[in-house]
């Protein structure tokens, strides 16, 4: 099995450190944590992610459902302890959904779970998605309290009418209210979120969007443009579907989203996202690189030992399993029950695959090269012990050739020629 080889502190001076403090540091590998909150007040119309309106009319009992789901990822968590002695989490992201519809009470007693399970890096990067409909400052200040440290907060537009394309429960006043709250809060680190080809958007209104949005002046900044899944209610609406700008506008929208992103002092690290230096997403970038992650909750992803398995995407299925696990483990024998205990996790996690070492190269080049900074020669070769020129080298010469790619002395990266056209060079990296 390839294990992803840990250098973060290969180059560290230890000092008079202890023994017991030079082997920790050594050998523990570092972990993420994906905390996923179904939940929402509405489903936005491009929305095709496992998350349930919460409405009367959508879903009754939400009460109850979120307090037995709270307790359910709770007990996940547990599942999960034994990692305390191998890993170090480094990095926790809490999405949806719209985690920031759970009160504050309930975000403090998962956060609190994940503390006495875990072994939390006391740098560790703690995200938390906001709808700004949704947040309250008693919240903001309870978030920084549990060691919450930085927020997603999701604008996608500062016009009326796009965001009413688009089924969002906000506004722009509403969206600077959050923002303002989270910085009063203590925040230090807050991304936007920003959507382009958005139904009815023009150039003049976007550009009135970003000039909003780099007025606040966010440590990060995502920008992604709209992509219409089907089955959502966007896709079934032809009218909203026909006022989408065209493929000219939206070249348009992206090269002049590089440009003042790039003069407000914004770096682009990744396809879609910029940073003012030393705030990229490091969650982000354990996805990006292959790391090692738990996901927790319905419908969430784990990267684990070589192995990808997702949770079961039914909520009553979720919830009923996980109080059984916790009846076995509390009120019965749970050396005699692990077995049990075992099998129902086990079946909450439907979907498994392990990923041969093929599969896992494609994914590293797929996922790296999606990052600005690209795909190092020396990093590749460590984790699978095979060179990168051996695996890919007629591929990377031909887009080399093409001015689609660069290799800047074993950091192979696309050009910005390549960026533009990236899904099809990626689709190169195949292994047949």
């Amino acid at each position: 099995m390839i294990d992803i080889i840990n250098t973060e502190n290969s180059d560290r001076d230890f000092g008079d450190a202890n023994n017991d403090e030079v082997l920790e540091s050594y050998e523990k590998k570092p972990l993420s944590i994906y905390i996923h909150i179904p939940f929402c007040v509405k489903k936005c119309a491009y929305c095709d992610f496992l998350s349930f309106p919460v409405g009367a009319a959508c879903m009754s009992g939400y009460g109850v459902y979120r307090e037995k789901y709270v307790e359910a990822l709770c007990e996940e968590l547990k599942s999960y302890s034994y990692l305390a002695e191998t890993h170090k989490v480094r990095t926790i992201y809490i999405g949806g959904g719209t985690p920031s519809i759970l009160e504050p009470d309930e975000i403090t007693l998962v956060m609190t779970t994940v503390r006495k399970l875990f072994d939390v890096a006391e740098d560790a990067e703690i995200s938390i998605e906001v709808n700004p409909g949704t947040l309250t400052s008693r919240k903001a200040a309870e978030y920084i309290a549990n060691g919450i440290n930085r927020m997603s907060i999701g604008l996608q537009s500062a016009q009326k009418n796009e965001l009413e394309a688009l089924g969002r429960i906000h506004n722009y006043d509403q969206f600077l209210a959050a923002f303002d709250m989270a910085r009063e809060a203590g925040f230090r680190n807050i991304n936007i979120d920003l959507m382009s080809d958005i139904p009815g958007q023009t150039m003049r209104s976007y550009l009135d969007t970003l000039d909003k949005v780099l007025r606040c002046k966010p440590e990060h900044i995502s920008s992604y443009s709209l992509i219409v899944e089907d089955e959502t209610p966007l896709a079934a609406d032809e009218n909203l579907l026909s006022q989408i700008p065209d493929e000219d506008v939206d070249r348009q929208m992206y090269d002049i989203t590089n440009k003042l992103l790039g003069t407000g002092g914004y770096h682009r690290y990744e396809i879609s996202n910029y940073a003012k230096a030393g705030y990229e997403c490091r969650h982000n970038i354990v996805y990006w690189t292959l790391g090692e992650y738990i996901g927790i909750g319905i419908g969430a992803a784990s990267f684990l030992y070589g192995r990808r398995y997702t949770n079961t995407s039914s909520l009553e299925d979720y919830i009923d399993g996980m109080a059984r696990h916790r009846e076995l483990m509390t009120f019965g024998d749970p050396v005699a029950n692990s077995g049990k205990a075992r099998d129902i996790i086990e079946h909450m996690r439907n979907v498994e695959e392990e990923l041969d070492a093929d599969r896992l190269m494609e994914e590293y080049m797929f996922l790296g090269l999606r990052m600005i900074s690209g795909v190092s020669a020396e990093k590749f070769n460590d984790y699978f012990g095979h060179s990168i020129y051996d695996i890919y080298g007629s591929v990377i010469d031909k887009y080399k050739s093409t001015g689609h790619l660069e290799d800047d002395h074993g950091l192979i990266r696309l050009t910005k020629k390549g960026i533009d056209v990236s899904n099809t060079i990626l689709a190169d990296f195949l292994i047949e």
